[in-house]
C-alpha cells in the first residue's frame, strides 16, 4: 500500500491524544535560575521550524525568558502530529504549528500571534522539481516519485493533496511513489539528490534556504506556487487563550520587533514580527481540507 494513503486517513481527536502517552518532555532548558520560582513556558516546534541550528534555538529561548520573566523549556518533535497532541493536551502553554492542525483541531486551540514574513502574515507552497526533470506543471509529475514532507503539513502536503483531488486523483494514483521526509529541507534534499522527482515544499523555508544554503535547492526548481495562505501561526490550547500567561507570550512576540535581541532572532528566520489574526485567516486552508477529503485512495 502506498505510505501517502496510508498516512492520508483523517485522524480522530481520539487517535491523535492516544499517541501523548508515549511523548516525554524535550531538554532544552537552562540549569535553574532565579526564574525558576515563576511557572516555566513549555514551547514547542515542529518541523514548520526552520532550523535546528543551536545558536537560534539558545537565542529564542533566551529571548521568550527575558521577555516574559519565566524559565522556558523548548519542546521539539519529529511530527507534526506528536506536537499537536501535546499542545490539544495541554503538556505544552504555546507551540509554532501549521494552518492545517490548527484548523483540525481548531475548537481546541486558539491563536497567540502569527508571524509576518516579507510584510504579510501568509505564504506559498511550493512544488519542486529537479531541475534537470523536463516538466512544468504539477500534472507533468504524474508517474514520478514524490516526496512530502509531513501528513499534517499544509504546504507540505495538503496543498497537493487538494490539487490532485481537484482533478480527481489521490496521490496513490497519481505518483509512482511518495514518501514523506518529516522535513521541508529533508524534501529539498530528496528532489536534489534524485531520490524524488518532485516535492511538496513550504514556500517561506524555500526562499530562505535559497538565500542562505543555496547549494542545497541548486539543484531544484519551483514549478507551481499555491495561492498565497495563512503562515504557520503560534497557537496555545483554546482554554488558556486569555490567560496571563498567553497574554505575556503574546507581548513578547508582538514586541520581538522593538528588542534588539528579538530582532537578531527574528533575522535569523528572516521574519518581520508577529501579529495577532483571527481564526478566519486560515479559511482558505479549511477548504483545501474539505476539497482533499473527496478523493480518496
Amino acid at each position: 500500500m502506498d505510505r501517502t494513503s496510508r498516512n492520508h486517513r483523517t485522524r480522530s481527536r481520539r487517535g491523535v491524544l492516544g499517541g501523548v502517552l508515549s511523548l516525554a518532555a524535550v531538554a532544552l532548558a537552562r540549569p535553574a535560575t532565579a526564574q525558576t520560582s515563576r511557572p516555566t513556558l513549555r514551547f514547542g516546534l515542529t518541523p514548520v521550524f526552520l532550523s535546528s541550528d543551536l545558536a537560534l534555538l539558545a537565542d529564542l529561548k533566551a529571548y521568550l525568558e527575558a521577555a516574559t520573566g519565566q524559565p522556558v523549556q523548548l519542546v521539539a518533535r519529529r511530527t507534526y502530529q506528536e506536537i499537536t497532541a501535546l499542545l490539544v493536551s495541554r503538556q505544552l502553554d504555546a507551540a509554532w504549528i501549521c494552518g492545517y492542525p490548527f484548523v483540525a483541531y481548531q475548537q481546541d486551540l486558539g491563536i497567540v500571534a502569527v508571524p509576518i514574513w516579507q510584510g504579510r502574515t501568509l505564504y506559498q507552497s511550493y512544488v519542486v522539481a529537479h531541475a534537470n526533470l523536463k516538466v512544468a506543471t504539477l500534472a507533468d509529475l504524474r508517474g514520478t516519485v514524490h516526496a512530502f514532507s509531513d501528513p499534517d503539513s499544509n504546504s507540505g502536503c495538503l496543498v497537493t493533496r487538494a490539487a490532485l483531488a481537484d482533478m480527481g486523483l489521490s496521490p496513490a494514483r497519481f505518483f509512482k511513489q511518495s514518501f514523506f521526509t518529516y522535513g521541508h529541507r529533508n524534501v529539498i534534499r530528496a528532489v536534489s539528490s534524485g531520490l524524488a522527482g518532485g516535492g511538496s515544499v513550504d514556500g517561506y523555508v524555500y526562499e530562505v534556504l535559497r538565500e542562505a544554503e543555496p547549494d542545497l535547492v541548486r539543484a531544484t526548481k519551483v514549478i507551481t506556487k499555491s495561492e498565497w495562505l495563512g503562515f504557520p501561526p503560534i497557537a496555545c490550547p483554546a482554554s488558556e487563550l486569555g490567560s496571563p500567561s498567553t497574554s505575556v507570550l503574546r507581548q513578547a512576540l508582538m514586541g520581538m520587533a522593538d528588542d534588539p535581541k528579538g530582532r537578531s532572532v527574528l533575522a535569523l528566520l528572516r521574519l518581520n514580527g508577529f501579529k495577532v489574526e483571527q481564526a478566519s485567516h486560515f479559511d482558505a486552508i479549511a477548504a483545501k481540507m474539505r476539497l482533499a477529503s473527496r478523493v480518496v485512495d
